[in-house]
């Protein structure tokens, strides 16, 4: 799949900019914008090209019982019950605690439609797992991926989001008014 993925990177004219933090045993991904289920494909190319079969992604429990869960096991796709007593982010913190190594990549805005604020889901997973974040941008405008250098939540959670929409808001989607750039003043203006 490799040559497939590299030759799909090629034809397209994606470029990746700065390289993984592979050092990492540990960390969440937040990929932004989320605009289209195009974003799915450019990031299993960027993960089969850049050697980061080990990144995992969330999927209700439901898709890993079908007959195609054997799609989204080969994926990275990781099962999470929605409907747990637990919540989510305690769900997803206790994969962190329970392996050694495990790194998860997640779409900040949880939706591919327009939002008015960030979820925040990704960032208490970050800070209850004691795990860096690590920004990755899909600008389709320039056809360019681009991962930011890791950070750790801090005590002022509003301004690790002023600096987490400054990194993503001028980076276009492929469907560019689900984009982020109307968050900077929501963010400029506001606690998180």
């Amino acid at each position: 799949m490799r040559f497939f993925w590299s030759l799909y990177v090629w034809i397209t004219g994606w470029k990746i900019h700065k390289n993984f933090p592979y050092h990492l045993d540990k960390c969440v991904l937040i990929v932004a914008p989320h605009t289209s289920a195009w974003d799915f494909v450019v990031g299993l190319a960027i993960r089969s090209v850049r050697h980061l079969e080990h990144v995992k992604y969330l999927g209700k429990d439901s898709l890993f019982k079908g007959p195609f869960a054997f799609i989204f096991k080969s994926t990275g796709g990781f099962p999470v019950d929605r409907f747990n007593k637990h919540n989510m982010v305690d769900q997803v913190v206790g994969l962190f605690n329970s392996h050694e190594k495990f790194v998860l990549a997640l779409s900040p805005e949880g939706t591919r439609k327009k939002t008015e604020r960030l979820r925040t889901g990704f960032y208490h997973i970050a800070k209850n797992a004691g795990v860096p974040i690590v920004m990755v941008g899909l600008d389709f405008g320039k056809k360019e991926v681009t991962f930011a250098e890791p950070f750790y939540t801090t005590s002022n959670e509003a301004e690790d989001f002023k600096k987490i929409i400054s990194f993503f808001a001028p980076l276009q989607g492929k469907i560019p008014e689900y984009g982020m750039s109307h968050l900077i003043d929501t963010y400029a203006n506001n606690n998180a």
